[in-house]
């Protein structure tokens, strides 16, 4: 099934729609330069998502949390260059498992800050329009969606995420893990409008 990520509002797709167009890869601009992975700014101030989120725990998680995923990464792909430019297959696949867990958790996590909002630019709220719709035909409300994404989640173990995504092909909504340890990506296509 070819799915997409889903957007959580009209005006924040709006949003990162206008951003994109001055960035045509924005998550591609934000994540890699040159080759090596970057640590994206954030389009909000760490206190910007409060009292939802604290500033702190924000600032921790991005600059920290974030930032180790990033640095791991690079190290991972600068040792893979090392294996292969001593033809050394070995330890070439031997780092396969670093570079999806660091690359997938890096990914998802500029993922995750693109999808969070201040209440002043659509954030904080429940999903209107299109996908309001969707959520409540197919779940029957944000809580009871709240409820099957936490559900899903404990099914993970280890490090990984839950997203509520589009089939590409049916329209339909639903609910998919990804643990970060052996999952490559977390869906393709464009996002929900």
């Amino acid at each position: 099934m070819s799915t997409s990520l889903l957007r959580t509002s009209t005006g924040r797709a709006a949003l990162l729609a206008a951003r994109s167009l001055a960035q045509p890869s924005r998550l591609a601009s934000l994540s890699f330069t040159r080759g090596k992975a970057t640590l994206p700014d954030l389009p909000y101030d760490y206190s910007a998502l409060e009292p939802a989120i604290s500033g702190h725990i924000m600032e921790l998680h991005h600059s920290k949390h974030h930032q180790t995923y990033v640095t791991s990464y690079n190290a991972a792909a600068e040792q893979l260059a090392a294996a292969e430019a001593k033809s050394d297959i070995a330890g070439a696949i031997a780092l396969q498992p670093l570079l999806t867990f660091h690359g997938g958790g890096h990914l998802n996590h500029s993922l995750f800050w693109e999808n969070l909002a201040p209440a002043a630019q659509g954030g904080g709220e429940p999903p209107k329009g299109a996908l309001g719709e969707k959520i409540q035909e197919t779940y029957g409300g944000v809580e009871k969606l709240q409820g099957v994404m936490e559900k899903a989640l404990a099914g993970v173990q280890g490090s990984g995420w839950a997203w509520l995504v589009r089939d590409n092909v049916t329209g339909g909504i639903g609910v998919r893990t990804y643990a970060v340890s052996k999952e490559r990506g977390v869906g393709r296509g464009g996002g929900w409008c």
